[in-house]
């Protein structure tokens, strides 16, 4: 069915639980699976008289991005089975929903598989949801997993 899946990660528990889906359908169909993280490409910015001597610079700040990227790739390569085709890609894009949409097809990937936090009502009006941003603007195909 499916012959590459991307699959966007974070540092939380809903991606060691999604992991574990994206492994049944990838090893089912046989397909590769590209992990991708998105990274703010603008350092924090602090006013204060404190803060300006902790300024960092533009590369200071992608190196960073780039070193806890690979930290996290790393922890969910251990979660992954050795057997399985797996990539990484890390986008530099202000907006999570954008990066994750701009990596599936950079990375012709043929679906996004990503869990969802599931927020509702008010908690979902005021943290909205990177899923359902993805699942409207994407034009390639979005699973939501059941975590």
């Amino acid at each position: 069915m499916f012959k590459h899946i991307l699959v966007p990660i974070s540092d939380d528990k809903l991606t060691q639980k999604g992991l574990k889906e994206v492994v049944k359908l990838a090893k089912t169909d046989m397909a590769k699976v590209t992990l991708a993280y998105i990274s703010d490409p603008l350092g924090p910015y602090m006013y204060s008289d404190m803060a300006i001597q902790f300024v960092i610079s533009e590369k200071e700040h992608q190196d960073a991005c780039n070193r806890f990227a690979q930290r996290l790739f790393l922890k969910a390569l251990a979660l992954l089975p050795k057997d399985l085709e797996v990539d990484t890609s890390h986008i530099f894009h202000s907006n999570i929903a954008d990066g994750i949409i701009e990596a599936a097809i950079n990375n012709q990937a043929d679906v996004i598989m990503m869990a969802s936090h599931k927020r509702k009502g008010i908690q979902g009006f005021f943290l909205r949801s990177e899923a359902n941003e993805v699942v409207m603007h994407s034009s390639v195909p979005v699973m939501i997993l059941n975590t």
